[in-house]
């Protein structure tokens, strides 16, 4: 990118215009950087993070979400403490974005259903595996049974996974966004509960 001054650079309204296209355009677009953001949560004796892949960004009511196996030991952490952390960063946009989150899990309901119906039976594979992620194996191994363990299986056959399928939405509490850039580095914070905004230094 140039480092003409661009719209978003001093002005909230663009910024939160700018943030929830990224959001939104990483849902659909695989080559987006803000398709796979760092997900971190647990608490101060136990913090963990991975990388997860956007499935929904809803800007009216405030939630991403992504696709987990409840069998993961992140499920059991969130439980204990919903309250999460999710950082994007984009190279090309020189753009950080900070969330903090409440998140939900949900599971075997109407959330997971929706979902589960537009996730591509080649894409189910990973909830396929006999054991749940981060199970000990003696072996290198996929985790999946010798019926699965290629792309020779039907939709109907990946109906199985359903059962280790679920949903984290995260409900976004707060924005902190950070524009990178050579005439001035720019720091907002958005405080989506309380409908705040200011700016920061950088």
């Amino acid at each position: 990118m140039s480092q003409e001054v661009v719209s978003y650079y001093e002005d909230f309204s663009e910024i939160e215009k700018k943030i929830w296209d990224l959001l939104t355009n990483a849902v659909t677009d695989r080559s987006s950087e803000f398709r796979t953001p760092v997900f971190i949560c647990g608490n101060d004796k136990d913090l963990d993070g991975r990388v997860v892949v956007l499935r929904k960004a809803d800007q009216k009511n405030n939630f991403v979400q992504y696709h987990s196996d409840i069998r993961s030991s992140k499920i059991e952490k969130i439980k204990k403490n919903p309250k999460c952390s999710i950082l994007f960063y984009g190279k090309q946009e020189k753009i950080q974005l900070r969330l903090k989150t409440e998140c939900k899990v949900h599971f075997n309901d109407d959330v997971t259903k929706e979902s589960w119906d537009k996730t591509g039976h080649i894409s189910r594979k990973c909830y396929l595996v006999t054991n749940g992620p981060g199970t000990e194996s003696d072996r290198p191994t996929s985790g999946l049974d010798n019926k699965f363990d290629n792309f020779d299986y039907t939709k109907e056959e990946s109906e199985e996974g359903y059962k280790n399928f679920c949903v984290i939405r995260c409900k976004v509490k707060s924005i902190e966004w950070l524009y990178l850039a050579a005439k001035g580095h720019r720091r907002a914070f958005f405080d989506l509960e309380n409908n705040k905004k200011n700016w920061l230094v950088p």
